[in-house]
């Protein structure tokens, strides 16, 4: 059971370590040092909750369902747009984060409602993440000799993996405190959501 565990940790890292739009609103807020601890919950136990929801077969049924899949990433892609040209929109106007160690020179701080809510729209409303995790993963639980122990080890994975990435930006703060690097990271963001978004609509053509 440990070294099934133990594949699940190393497979859940796999599927999370990846540029995408939940990783880099993590890494955002780490570096802003803005809601960290909510965020990286709010990430943790939605993929939990996931991860459960695959290992519990809830995979087979969402295949089976065209359209909740595709009303899914229509949503995800307009929100994956939204916050694409909100970050190419503060790549034009970068600023650096300030030297008070609370948070960044930007226009305010976010409030705990708005950043709960972009965590779980970009969580809930992605698709890839109901593919990766739910079907994927669900299905190489099933295919193990003890599902729930490969899904306890991506848990685990899923757990230390968000709150390195959100309580370790801090190690990135002195590069962040030119505006120059935020330009680059906002570019870099808007870059990847905007990719991701095209992405989904294109499957989405290329289904029917």
């Amino acid at each position: 059971m440990i070294t099934t565990a133990l594949s699940g940790l190393a497979f859940g890292l796999g599927l999370i370590i990846a540029i995408g739009a939940q990783n880099a609103f993590v890494l955002r807020q780490g570096l802003r040092r803005e809601h960290v601890g909510l965020v990286v919950a709010i990430c943790a136990a939605s993929d939990a909750v996931l991860i459960a929801l695959g290992a519990a077969g809830v995979g087979a049924v969402v295949q089976s369902h065209r359209g909740v899949l595709v009303g899914v990433t229509i949503a995800g892609a307009a929100v994956l747009l939204v916050y694409g040209f909100g970050a190419a929109r503060r790549a034009l106007r970068p600023q650096a984060l300030v030297a008070d160690g609370e948070g960044a020179g930007r226009a305010g701080r976010a409030g705990r409602r708005g950043v709960s809510l972009t965590a779980l729209a970009l969580t809930w409303l992605n698709p890839h993440v109901y593919l990766d995790t739910v079907v994927l993963l669900g299905t190489v639980a099933a295919a193990s000799s003890a599902p729930w122990a490969f899904a306890g080890g991506a848990v685990v994975a899923s757990v230390a993996w968000f709150a390195a990435l959100g309580f370790g930006a801090r190690l990135l703060r002195p590069v962040f405190a030119r505006p120059t690097a935020w330009r680059v990271l906002d570019v870099g963001v808007a870059v990847v959501m905007v990719a991701i978004a095209l992405s989904l609509l294109l499957g989405l053509r290329g289904g029917h």
